[in-house]
């Protein structure tokens, strides 16, 4: 008998990666969504999509019957909730393992950024709860600079200075399939870095290098710039991304991933091999704005 999983946020950038390989490496695979149709067309038969809502418990209490674990990687506003209601409604029905999406900035130090101390509260709930737990830090995913680069137009709000150890989607899917395959994982908070630190201006250079060689530059513009005119706009995704932003640019990525690289595998996938990899499925992708910003809170921590 297969162990089943139920992953939250399995559409989105980070989710999906985990759900397909939790599905390769044998797990029975749930994923919770709002609306069946389209992910019935992303996923193929083998999946089970139930249709729901994290933030109404009657639906989440649903999806968790029968399964031995959750995978949580939902961001946004709905973050800290979605945590707080599995941890809530999980004692009794036979979960034996929760993995969250937190972030390498999600430290004490920066409480001060309501989203962090978001994450942190959500971090308390879930070690607190008695249910063994894995929690992963990662820092930005490779796969958000395609979007800071979509339609051949590399973009940055800030000067974003501090480098980054960019990893692939497909290496932090690998590792929460281990942890949710070993004991040894229990009850630890991991750090998740790629191979390689790079600042983002640099990653677009060489993204663009590839998929848009016309590129020649980077475009920016302050944040506080980008702040005045998300409010005048009165556009609350592009005011979400914004001050997340600014808080990057200030705030550099923190921990030790020596844990996480010896228990779980190191990410191997530089940013080169992934972009080979991009290269050779043929994929120039686009995104629209909403769908660009709404990675941000998920991705970058």
């Amino acid at each position: 008998m297969s162990i089943q999983v139920l992953v939250l946020g399995g559409t989105g950038l980070l989710g999906e990666p985990v759900a397909r390989k939790l599905q390769a490496d044998g797990f029975t695979v749930r994923i919770l969504v709002r609306e069946t149709a389209r992910a019935h067309e992303r996923f193929p038969i083998g999946f089970e999509i139930v249709e729901g809502d994290v933030a109404n418990p009657d639906n989440l209490r649903s999806a968790l019957q029968g399964c031995d674990g959750v995978h949580i990687s939902v961001g946004g506003q709905v973050d800290q909730l979605s945590a707080e209601n599995v941890v809530s409604l999980s004692p009794g029905l036979g979960i034996s393992r929760i993995c969250y999406i937190s972030g390498a900035t999600v430290r004490e130090e920066n409480r001060w950024f309501p989203m962090v101390a978001q994450k942190l509260e959500a971090e308390k709930a879930i070690r607190e709860c008695g249910i063994p737990y894995s929690i992963f830090c990662p820092t930005w995913p490779m796969e958000m600079v395609a979007r800071f680069a979509r339609d051949g137009k590399p973009f940055m709000m800030g000067k974003q200075p501090l480098p980054v150890h960019l990893f692939a989607a497909a290496d932090l899917a690998r590792m929460v399939s281990n942890a949710f395959q070993k004991q040894e994982a229990a009850n630890k908070r991991f750090t998740i870095f790629g191979p390689e630190a790079i600042t983002l201006k640099n990653a677009l250079l060489q993204y663009c290098s590839v998929f848009h060689p016309e590129v020649e530059k980077v475009s920016s513009i302050p944040v506080w710039l980008a702040k005045l005119m998300g409010t005048l706009m009165r556009n609350p995704a592009m005011k979400f991304g914004v001050e997340l932003m600014g808080h990057f640019e200030k705030t550099a990525e923190r921990g030790d991933p020596a844990e996480a690289n010896a228990l779980l595998g190191a990410p191997q996938i530089t940013l080169t091999t992934w972009m080979e990899n991009r290269k050779g499925k043929g994929e120039r992708l686009r995104y629209s704005q909403e769908r660009f910003l709404a990675g941000f809170s998920v991705c970058f921590w």
